[in-house]
């Protein structure tokens, strides 16, 4: 099969992409580069993709490239590719608005007319709000900018699908972390300054949770819901073990065998308290089950950052 891959450059789309190709796919990936972290990083990312023969990567701006070429003769779309991020989304909208849902409708309509088999787009536990333990029919109440254009994104590929019958499977990640997880991301900040012997501050009481999800796990059910998904549905994808930062902070320091100053500073605004997936639809549709547990996937993410020192 041959697949897009949108993102291909950044922490999810170089696991999927891959991925992908271990299964035996083509896969052409797409990547602007965006400065909101250094180039260098997604090109380390890109290490064990760049020389293969079944691998290309096409260096493109969603927002305003011809997609076309991209598009011919792709079968399967895995839309990763967006702004990401919480407190950046309150003082760049412009950037959010036209990466999360400018670039994703200029998508969409090139898909229209190309016509794959399937198109996965990766969306957020953010577009549910402050409280997101809960299934796929909760309303969605974002409480940032990201979380908002982030559902205007996923409304927009369903609305393409109920218009023009473009088939379209909505997957919600919930706080993906692991091997290549973004510089500005909380776990890679608190195992950085661990591993550096450096004081770390906690936003809030530390007592907020997450379901937090392996790369890997996360990877397997985007692949999974391209061959096992219903056009048209939205999947939550999330972790099962529900964590504080606190005991995260407190793991990460035990499976690197230091002790840091740790102190709290304010609350992020629009931040989650709680984020526990509920995947039984993701269990029962697409045969899919977290397989790492997080103490597994902090000691792999720990390993390749000291990779990174």
């Amino acid at each position: 099969m041959r697949c897009l891959v949108t993102g291909a450059a950044g922490f999810i789309g170089s696991h999927l992409s891959e991925r992908l190709l271990a299964d035996g796919h083509d896969v052409t990936g797409l990547d602007v580069f965006h400065p909101y972290y250094p180039r260098d990083r997604k090109e380390r990312n890109l290490a064990s993709l760049r020389d293969r023969s079944d691998f290309r990567l096409l260096e493109l701006d969603l927002r305003e490239g011809d997609l076309a070429p991209a598009l011919d003769g792709i079968e399967a779309i895995f839309h990763e590719a967006a702004m990401p991020g919480l407190l950046r989304s309150w003082d760049w909208f412009e950037e959010y608005m036209t990466c999360n849902v400018l670039a994703t409708q200029r998508l969409l309509e090139a898909a229209r007319l190309s016509r794959p088999r399937i198109l996965v787009h990766a969306s957020t536990s953010s577009v549910y709000g402050r409280v997101s333990s809960c299934d796929e029919e909760a309303l969605p109440r974002p409480t940032s900018p990201y979380g908002a254009t982030k559902l205007c994104a996923e409304k927009l590929a369903l609305a393409y699908q109920e218009s023009f019958g473009l088939p379209v499977v909505v997957l919600r990640y919930f706080s993906v972390y692991g091997p290549r997880q973004r510089p500005d991301m909380g776990y890679t900040i608190f195992v950085e300054r661990v591993l550096r012997d450096e004081p770390i501050i906690v936003f809030g009481d530390g007592e907020q949770t997450r379901g937090n999800t392996y790369v890997a796990d996360c990877v397997d059910a985007t692949v999974r819901a391209a061959s096992h998904g219903q056009v048209g549905q939205v999947y939550n994808v999330g972790g099962g073990e529900s964590r504080s930062t606190n005991w995260v902070v407190d793991t990460i320091q035990q499976i690197v065998g230091r002790r840091v100053t740790v102190t709290h500073g304010p609350p992020r605004p629009g931040e989650q308290r709680e984020a526990l997936a509920i995947t039984t639809k993701a269990r029962q549709s697409l045969g899919w089950a977290p397989r790492v547990s997080l103490e597994d996937g902090l000691r792999a993410q720990v390993e390749w950052q000291r990779t990174l020192t």
